[in-house]
Order: structure tokens, then C-alpha cells, then sequence
């Protein structure tokens, strides 16, 4: 054999390894990913004939499957509608899945590794095989109340045990209804499909954990737990708190809400500038401490760090390489400083569990079709973010927020109640957003929560104290008197 032809067999030789190899690792290494792949109408079409099984809040099915007489031998079935919307999310024949039908498809699917042995079981009995079921660890009380205050308008809340992570409620609105979705019909999907998409409000947007915002005045815990855990402040500590101050390297100032000094002779202390929310002081906090302690700060609480609950939360973050004015203003919540709502549950909740943030989860019991545990979520560390006595400290003054402060709508008698507010600018003449953040009883806190009114909620007069603190107080009742 001459070289030339000696040369092409061997480049031959190396493609065709090259193909043995690539097919080899699409179907065997690649084969799980491409199977959950949404809109895999291959899978899809397989598992429709298939019982999927249930997702749960405590007993009852928020997401089920029902018999179809048609081309599918089951459908999907939502009974609670868009209460739960975009924790289940939805399972389509057109779109694939979304939410939970997508995070646990191998479960509710019962494609799962761990169900081979029922599928075998159920095969050789003759029976088609069968799902496993998913429990949440959402609380319908707190659930309902959320979405029943949002009364439509465009935000989010989430309720999250402190001691634990769990996560008690989570409500994006508006919401959606994911029945037509699951429709057997196309033609009904599509069109049900293309009206959330074309909708302004986005009610397809999972407000809760997908979307960040400027947190505004409740980023004014982090910047306090900053000072407090400098060892150099107290909550008594008297710092300056002019009408306005001139931001450095700026020809702007920043002022305060009402362009008045905090207290007598341009001071107040931290906790009265907790109280009254007093810009100037926390911007001067911000910038005696310093960026990186305020980073450091906020990535012990969380920021800058994706969780995944198991559906997967946006990153929140505190940006790098800050000048003296963007520090300032990040302090107060502000410039580049972005927030889920999630996040912001965490910090109150973390303040409340004497400091230690826990991992947030939504997902407490995953379970085989013959109701086998297959999986216990076991509550776990994220980390300590501020020492207890500075947690204390914290409580305190959120509870003088509450009590004497901003934050009085969010008051529930018989309990003390700690929070914060939070207006956010958005800048471009837009609207902000109001912000609440609280948890209770102040002592022994078995519910925090986080509320969001993108834009205000629409209203003229726009306070996260007066908007967003009622819907808080809504949510941490329901959860106190279940």
C-alpha cells in the first residue's frame, strides 16, 4: 500500500473511532440528560402512558394524574389550580416540564434508579408501572394567604421556617392555571401557552426565586450585622445621620426620605436609624466598614451563591470592586446590589435563628409507588452568619421597628413581631418596589417571611411599610394559628 492510501485509512480509522466514541457517549453518558430534556415529545409521549405520580402538600395532591380515554392513557390534573402553579409547574406534551414536574421527572415519571426493582415487580405481575410521589414542605394556610393578599398584583412572597429551611410557602404573582397546559389537546395548549407568554405580567415568571431586585432599606440588616460583628459598634452606638450626605467622588447626595437629620445635632443611634429606616446613617455605616466587610457580610447570609430548593434559585449579589459611592449606597440596598426573594427570607430567617442561616428546601419526603421512603430531606447548615448576640441585637431592633417604627401594619397581637421595611429605586422615573421582611414571635421564631410589590403594587403612595407589611402579617398568621 502506497502512503497516500496508507495516510486516508488511517484518517479513516481515526473518524470512525471518532464516531464510535461520540455515539458512545451521547447514548450512555448522555442518555439521562437527553431523555429529561423538556420538550422531549419522545419521553413525554412514553410516560403519558404511564401513572405519574402525585406531588403533595402534607396528604393532599396539588398535582396528580387522572385516566383518559383517548390517545393517552392518563392525563395530568391540577386540582388546586394556580395556587401552587409554580411550585408543581406544569406538565406538557408541546412544552416538556417546568417546576417540580421537571426537578423530580424521575421520580413522578418512575424512571428513577431506585424504582428498577418495582418496575420489575410491576411488569411481572402484569401491571403497568407507576410513579413515586413528591411532598413539599408547603404550608396551605400560609400558601393561601399569600396569594389571597397579592390580590393579583405583580410580586412574590416566601414563608420560610428558621430552624429548618423549609420553605412554608412561595407565591409568584400573578400566577397561571397549568391545567390547560397539560391538556391532551394542542391546539388547547398552544393557545393556553402563547396567552401567558404574550401576557405583560409575565405570570409564567417564577417571581419567588427567578427574578432579583434592588432590596433596598431591608439590605440595611446586612449592613448592621456588618457593624454589629466589627466588634467596634453596638446597637446604642451614635453615628452621624445628617438631612444628606455628599457621596465621595460624587457631585450627588444621597438624603434621607423626608430630607431631615435623624436625630439632634445630625446623630442617632444604630437602632433608631433601624427604626426610621435613615439612609444617611447606614450609608456612613457602609462606608466606615467598607466594602469587602459588607461582601463578606452578605455571602455568609447567602449572596452571591445559587441554591437549589431542588428547582434552582437566581444568584444574589453583592458586586465587586466598589468605589466609596457605590459602597454607600450599596449599603443602603441599593446601585448594583440585587436580591431574590428568597435571599431575603433567608437573612430575617438566619437573624431569628440566633444567626445560623439553614438551607432552604422545598421538597421534605420523595416516596416510591408503594409508598416506600425513598428520600428525607434532612435539615442542614449553610453556615453562621453573625454570632447570637449580634442576632439578639438585630432582633431587637426589628422589633422596635415593628413596634415604634415602620413597620407598625405588620403588628399581630399577643406576638412580637421583628421586621423591616424596604423601598427600592429602580431609577428611569419607574416606580419602586416595596419590600417587607419579618419573622415571628420575635423569641422563638417559627415563621419568616419576605414580601415583594414590584412597582409599588401600582398604588400612588408607596411604603413597603404601608403595602407590603399587611400581606407579611397575613402570611406569619396563617402559619401561628395553624
Amino acid at each position: 500500500m502506497n502512503n497516500p492510501l496508507r495516510h486516508l485509512a488511517g484518517f479513516a480509522a481515526v473518524l470512525l473511532i471518532a464516531l464510535m466514541a461520540n455515539l458512545t457517549y451521547v447514548q450512555v453518558f448522555q442518555a439521562d440528560d437527553l431523555r429529561q430534556k423538556p420538550g422531549n415529545a419522545r419521553t413525554v409521549l412514553a410516560e403519558y402512558d404511564r401513572e405519574r405520580g402525585t406531588i403533595t402538600v402534607g396528604a393532599k395532591a396539588i398535582a396528580t394524574s387522572k385516566p383518559f380515554d383517548g390517545q393517552f392513557d392518563y392525563i395530568r390534573v391540577y386540582p388546586e389550580g394556580s395556587l401552587y402553579a409554580h411550585t408543581t409547574g406544569y406538565y406538557s406534551l408541546i412544552y416538556g416540564a417546568t417546576g417540580l414536574e421537571r426537578a423530580d421527572n424521575s421520580i413522578l415519571s418512575g424512571t428513577d434508579d431506585r424504582l428498577l426493582v418495582d418496575r420489575l415487580t410491576q411488569l411481572l405481575a402484569g401491571r403497568s408501572p407507576k410513579g413515586g410521589s413528591v411532598q413539599t414542605t408547603l404550608d396551605p394556610a400560609a400558601q393561601t394567604a399569600a396569594l389571597d393578599q397579592l390580590k393579583g398584583r405583580r410580586g412574590a412572597v416566601v414563608a420560610i421556617d428558621p430552624t429548618t429551611g423549609a420553605i412554608l410557602a412561595m407565591v409568584s404573582s400573578p400566577s397561571f392555571d397549568p391545567n390547560p397546559l397539560a391538556s391532551p389537546q394542542s391546539s388547547v395548549v398552544r393557545e393556553a401557552y402563547n396567552k401567558l407568554q404574550n401576557d405583560p405580567a409575565s405570570p409564567l415568571l417564577n417571581r419567588a426565586i427567578a427574578q432579583v431586585y434592588p432590596p433596598g432599606s431591608t439590605f440595611k440588616l446586612v449592613t448592621a450585622a456588618a457593624a454589629l460583628s466589627s466588634g467596634k459598634y453596638t446597637k446604642d452606638s451614635m453615628v452621624p445621620a445628617p438631612a444628606s450626605i455628599q457621596l465621595p467622588l460624587s457631585t450627588r447626595k444621597l438624603p434621607n426620605y423626608d430630607n431631615k437629620a435623624c436625630g439632634p445635632n445630625n446623630q442617632t443611634t444604630i437602632e433608631n436609624a433601624m427604626r426610621i429606616s435613615c439612609n444617611t446613617a447606614f450609608a456612613g455605616l457602609g462606608l466606615a466598614i467598607g466594602d469587602d466587610a459588607l461582601r463578606t457580610q452578605a455571602e455568609k447570609f447567602g449572596f452571591n451563591k445559587s441554591f437549589d430548593i431542588p428547582l434552582n434559585s437566581a444568584t444574589s449579589v453583592f458586586p465587586e470592586d466598589l468605589d466609596r459611592a457605590q459602597t454607600a449606597l450599596s449599603a443602603i440596598g441599593q446601585y448594583d446590589v440585587r436580591s431574590t426573594i428568597l435571599q431575603m427570607a433567608m437573612v430575617t430567617a438566619a437573624i431569628g435563628n440566633r444567626g445560623i442561616v439553614m438551607e432552604p428546601y422545598l421538597v421534605a419526603q420523595k416516596r416510591g409507588p408503594d409508598l416506600s421512603v425513598l428520600e428525607a430531606t434532612t435539615p442542614t447548615e449553610f453556615g453562621r452568619a453573625v454570632t447570637p448576640q449580634v442576632a439578639a441585637e438585630l432582633t431587637e431592633m426589628m422589633v422596635t421597628v415593628v413596634t415604634k417604627g415602620t413597620g407598625g401594619r405588620a403588628a399581630i397581637s399577643g406576638v412580637q413581631v421583628a421586621g423591616k421595611t424596604g423601598t427600592a429605586q429602580q431609577g428611569g422615573g419607574r416606580p419602586p418596589h416595596a419590600w417587607f421582611v419579618s419573622f415571628a414571635p420575635a423569641k422563638d421564631p417559627q415563621v419568616a417571611v419576605a414580601v415583594i410589590l414590584e412597582d409599588g403594587g401600582g398604588a400612588t403612595e408607596i411604603s413597603g411599610g404601608r403595602l407590603a407589611a399587611p400581606i407579611a402579617r397575613a402570611v406569619m398568621e396563617a402559619v401561628l394559628n395553624r
